[in-house]
């Protein structure tokens, strides 16, 4: 029992470390005041901050307990679309960060198209994962 207790105390720990990491990348990128700014609500960086931890927080809960959220259908597709719609955010942010579609259209000699390429990447992606999840390769 002390060995599960351990165990469970050692993997809450890992988790929240890993968390407080994500959270510390995601703000140290500035990521949040990015949002903050194109959406005209800088005045509410404080609470984008603390939206952003929390949901750190109950992701890491949510994922070590098991918990569900009985939501039917609906909610999973409402779930999944606002994943996706943060994961793309989060990528294009990163990318954006580290210069990579100025750089890669200077190393590719690309003069024209560029909207045409990140449509289709993103296209792609779309289509690749919901043909990953329909298959039920998980």
């Amino acid at each position: 029992m002390w060995r599960q207790l351990f165990l469970g105390f050692l993997g809450l720990c890992a988790g929240g470390m890993i968390a407080a990491g994500l959270a510390g990348l995601i703000i140290g990128l500035a990521i949040v005041p990015r949002y903050a700014g194109v959406t005209h609500t800088g005045d509410k960086i404080l609470v984008y901050e603390d939206t952003t931890l929390l949901g750190i927080l109950f992701g890491n809960l949510f994922y070590l307990f098991h918990l569900q959220i009985p939501a039917g259908n609906i909610g999973l597709a409402v779930f999944g679309v606002s994943s996706g719609i943060f994961l793309g955010a989060w990528i294009l942010a990163l990318a954006e960060m580290a210069d990579v579609f100025p750089i890669l259209s200077r190393r590719i000699r690309l003069t024209w198209g560029i909207p045409a390429v990140i449509v289709t990447l993103s296209a792609a992606k779309t289509i690749g994962s919901l043909v990953f999840f329909f298959q039920g390769w998980q």
